[in-house]
């Protein structure tokens, strides 16, 4: 069983940075970051491989957001810079068996989410 915490969210204006955790437990997994604002689908935000290689991202979150892991610390994290408004939503971490060439995953665990606001 993988247990999966997320930290780090909070309030923070447009323009801002914040960095997101989430401590894993368990063998090494692809991890990703998914996030679902109010009323809407969840949608895909990021992944990265077991020993860190290659992430993906988000359209809208390309150039803004990095993932990286460090498997010493059982952690991944998402460093969200220049956040926008609608940026605004729970984000999750997630972790997949495997992961695609073209970088598609389907998690298998997910945490139990962690808010993040955008004020304007």
């Amino acid at each position: 069983q993988v247990q999966l915490v997320e930290s780090g969210g909070g309030l923070v204006q447009a323009g801002g940075s914040l960095r997101l955790s989430c401590a894993f437990s368990g063998r090494t997994y692809v991890m990703a970051w998914f996030r679902q604002a109010p009323g809407k689908a969840r949608e895909f935000v990021a992944n990265i491989g077991r020993d860190g290689n290659t992430p993906y991202y988000a359209n809208s979150v390309k150039g803004r957001f990095a993932m990286s892991r460090d498997n010493a610390r059982n952690t991944v994290y998402l460093q969200m810079n220049s956040l926008k408004p609608e940026d605004t939503a729970t984000y999750y971490c997630a972790a997949a068996s495997t992961r695609t060439a073209q970088g598609l995953i389907e998690p298998t665990y997910w945490g139990q989410g962690t808010q993040v606001i955008v004020s304007s």
